[in-house]
């Protein structure tokens, strides 16, 4: 099942994906929900997809210094594998997390489930302006309590606050059955979209195609039209090789690791954006972080997250121009801020398109990018709230979150692929390309894998796929990344940095 998935994946995106070998099976994880096949899919996809970016220097047959290489051809299909295990532990990669032995707490002291006078409400406070207007939601005084909050939350109908917070501008979503969501506006609305969105922005202004709006089933991705004997389907569908390398597509010959040379902008926070910065990351890609100092983060998961990346703070407030620079010599741009906020400062898929012709521009967010709820803040435990996910995984009486931020990490590789999958694309059609992905819409996907018989099983071993590593916060101890090619594993040669520690600029070329 799950190399059919991955097959899936790559024919939606518009790209042929070797084989991949996968490596045991669910349950692996306690829950109803196939987490590892989800895990090791979304993985899996990414790893594949590296793999075909890789081989199109082999299949040129270029010069090296021992003398020609080897075509892909010549060689063979690379041996792609995915471990169902390590994958879905790399889900948990948070709960493993250890600096000098102490795990981290990313849990503010307001953020929780609540019971209301019809069901359940959960609350996300972990930044200080989502607590506070959580708080004038429920007629709180400032400083209030979680004893505070209960009492209000006892006394109102859960719909009630989550309108109440959703409007003083915060964070909640109040606990659905399936069948609740499924009825849902936005749940409609998501079962247009694909899993992941392909598609080529068309014209000077970047606008996307309307054929590169297409979708698919709620399992499949979607790819994008072109205008040059496209990509989708039969033998138009990039492929690993064939590939025309050269400044402008993204295709550095020759470099020593599989995403070498390829730049990529992350301006994100939490967990779904950075975990797909990271994974790009774990294949050689030169990652730099942007953040600012007036933005708050969550202290543990900005470290975690940070893995062989740089880190440089711009506030668009003042220094835009900073972004655009930086823009302008960049091959992937991640953003998973609320929908329209970087639009709004010039940085949507049109405006990257227009500073950088060639730029592959990665949206993430919470419920997708059409519908009622397309501009709403959310997070992970929010979208198992709304999608019935927390109803289904206990027994309906009281919310049961999965073991695993997996609509988060689930996400983020997606997005990590829908960004290699866009690369070999613009590399075989040239073009500027745009991914979208939501959690609500992976929330859906795992929907789709069906149920397993797996709610009473143990938490899996994790020693072996632990490693350590130095850093200024001490010693890490870390979750490795899944997936490998021909043997060679992903990995991450730098420890996390302090925020804002690098300078606004690309590392030079070795």
């Amino acid at each position: 099942m799950t190399a059919k998935l991955i097959r899936e994946l790559g024919a939606g995106a518009g790209v042929t994906l070797p084989e991949v070998r996968v490596i045991g099976e669910d349950p692996v994880l306690p829950s109803v929900f196939p987490l590892g096949t989800m895990a090791a899919a979304s993985a899996g996809a990414l790893t594949a997809a590296v793999a075909a970016y890789a081989a199109r220097a082999g299949e040129c047959g270029e010069e090296g210094a021992g003398g020609r290489r080897p075509t892909r051809g010549e060689l063979g299909d690379p041996d792609v594998t995915i471990d169902v295990r390590h994958a879905a532990v790399a889900f948990q990669s948070e709960r493993h997390f250890r600096a000098d032995g102490k795990a981290m707490d990313v849990w503010a002291a307001l953020s929780g489930d609540y019971r209301t006078s019809d069901g359940w409400i959960r609350l996300h406070c972990n930044f200080d302006h989502h607590r506070d207007a959580a708080v004038r939601a429920l007629g709180l005084s400032p400083g209030s309590g979680k004893e505070d909050a209960a009492r209000a939350c006892a006394g109102r109908t859960a719909m009630e606050i989550e309108e109440a917070v959703i409007r003083e501008g915060g964070c909640a979503a109040a606990m659905r059955s399936r069948a609740e969501w499924l009825a849902h506006p936005q749940a409609r609305a998501l079962a247009g979209l694909p899993l992941v969105g392909v598609s080529r922005l068309t014209g000077g202004d970047g606008q996307t195609s309307e054929t590169g709006r297409r979708g698919t089933s709620r399992s499949g991705a979607g790819s994008g039209g072109t205008d040059s004997g496209g990509a989708v389907g039969g033998a138009g569908r990039a492929r690993a090789g064939h590939m025309h390398g050269g400044p402008g597509n993204g295709l550095p010959a020759g470099t020593a690791r599989p995403l070498g040379g390829v730049r990529v902008l992350d301006l994100t926070r939490v967990i779904a954006g950075p975990v797909a910065a990271r994974a790009l990351a774990a294949y050689g890609a030169d990652v730099l972080r942007v953040g600012a100092a007036h933005l708050p983060e969550v202290p543990g998961l900005v470290v975690e997250t940070a893995f062989g990346k740089r880190s440089c703070h711009i506030d668009l407030r003042f220094e835009a121009d900073k972004l655009r620079e930086m823009v302008r010599q960049a091959d992937v741009v991640i953003q998973a801020y609320r929908p329209g906020a970087l639009r709004a400062r010039g940085f949507g898929p049109d405006g990257l398109a227009a500073l950088r012709p060639g730029i592959v521009c990665v949206d993430i967010s919470a419920y997708g990018a059409r519908g009622p709820w397309a501009s709403r803040r959310g997070f992970d435990s929010l979208v198992q709230m709304a999608c019935g996910i927390a109803h289904e995984n206990g027994d309906g009486l009281r919310p049961s979150p999965l073991p695993a931020q997996a609509l988060d990490h689930g996400t983020g590789y997606l997005a990590a692929f829908g960004a290699v999958a866009a690369l070999l694309r613009r590399a075989a059609e040239g073009g500027s390309w745009h991914v979208d992905v939501s959690l609500a819409r992976t929330a859906a996907w795992l929907d789709d894998l069906g149920r397993i018989d797996g709610a009473g099983v143990r938490q899996p071993r994790v020693e072996d796929l632990l490693a350590t590593m130095d850093s200024s916060f001490g010693t890490l101890t870390y979750v490795t990344p899944p997936g490998a090619v021909d043997g060679m594993r992903p990995h991450w040669t730098s420890p996390p940095p302090r925020q804002g520690e690098h300078p606004a600029a690309w590392a030079p070329s070795p």
